[in-house]
Parts: C-alpha cells; structure tokens; sequence
C-alpha cells in the first residue's frame, strides 16, 4: 500500500514503512498556510503497529506526540491531529476520548479530530483547538445498522493568513456499503440537532 502511494505521489502519516516514518509529521504549506498533520493508533498495541523494523500504524505515545505538537505549533505550523481511537455507540464523547485527545489541544493543536468513530460524536472548543471526537464512518458495512451508523461527517476547515476560520459540517448518509450521499437538509439538522445536545458546552 505505502509503495502504491509513493509511486501514485500521495502524501500520509500516522503510519509507515517502519517507527520512524509513520513519526513523521505531513507537512503542507499552500498560501502561506503552514499545516502539519500528525496521528496515531490509540488502541491497545497489536492493530498493525509499526516498529523499528516492520511497517504499519503509528501506537500512540503521548508524551512524544505532544511534544511533537508543541514543536510543531513553535516552528509556526498549525497542528492537525487525528486519532484512530476506541470505538463507542453513542453521540456523547467518550472518558476515554476526552482524556485521549484534549492534552493534544494543549500541547498547540488547533484541530483535533477522531476517524474511529462507527457513528458520529459530539465536539467541542477546548483550549483554542476545535476537538471533534468522531466524524462517523466514511466507507463501512455498519450502515444497515440503525440511524446513527448510517450518518457521518466530512468536516471541511478553512484556513486564511496562518489561522483555522471555520469548520463546514458536512453530512453524509450511507447508500451501500461503499457509498454515501450528502444529507437532505431534513437529515442534515436531524444530525446537527443530536450532536449539538451531545458536545461539550
């Protein structure tokens, strides 16, 4: 997979060819925005994980992660942080998730975000970053399962002159298995009504 991206020159991060290439930070300047994508697998050791000689995903280590953030958001980038974390079945953030992914905040980033989630969650604004704690699937065979597996989110930043503007929430249904379509604007507030009660403020 890593040679296909390579080859076809598509950038990642939060994995590698080994430990030391999934740590490394996707760096992005385009007009005169400086980005830096950082993430990591925050389940248990064992889904893939990388090491010093094998490829795979990068297991978080908080301590490092963090550090990279504040290195990161010193050197005038604008962190973007994503989490492959537990999966729960419910619009409210998780402990878990809330203690996974506010310190990342801290340490400087202005986004941080969650793919794991099966359904969507709750977000918040939390020590001047933007938290979503999960977007819902994107491509999965959970769709069938009831209302809230069916929803997702592609959540569309924009940046302008160094700093992150806004956020567009994106609303997505499931048609198949691979397939979605965007919400009407029925499902759309439908969605927006249940993660709003469910975010943290």
């Amino acid at each position: 997979t890593l040679d296909l991206y390579r080859q076809n020159g598509m950038p990642y991060y939060g994995g590698g060819y080994d430990l030391e290439d999934a740590r490394e930070p996707l760096l992005i300047e385009h007009n005169g925005n400086r980005l830096a994508f950082i993430g990591c697998n925050a389940k248990e050791p064992g889904y893939g994980t990388a090491s010093e000689t094998s490829p795979g995903a990068m297991h978080c280590d908080f301590e490092w992660l963090n550090g990279e953030i504040a290195r990161l958001r010193s050197e005038g980038y604008l962190p973007i942080v994503t989490f492959q974390d537990t999966e729960y079945y419910s619009y409210v953030p998780q402990p878990k998730l809330i203690r996974d992914f506010r310190p990342s905040a801290e340490a400087g980033a202005v986004i941080v975000s969650g793919s794991q989630a099966h359904q969507p969650h709750g977000m918040e604004f939390y020590a001047g970053a933007l938290i979503h704690y999960g977007l819902g699937n994107l491509f999965f065979d959970q769709y069938h399962m009831g209302l809230p597996t069916g929803q997702g989110f592609l959540d569309r930043h924009v940046f302008y002159a160094g700093r992150h503007l806004s956020t567009e929430l994106l609303g997505i249904r499931f048609v198949d298995f691979a397939r979605s379509r965007p919400m009407t604007p029925e499902e759309r507030r439908e969605l927006l009504k249940s993660v709003f009660e469910a975010s943290l403020w």
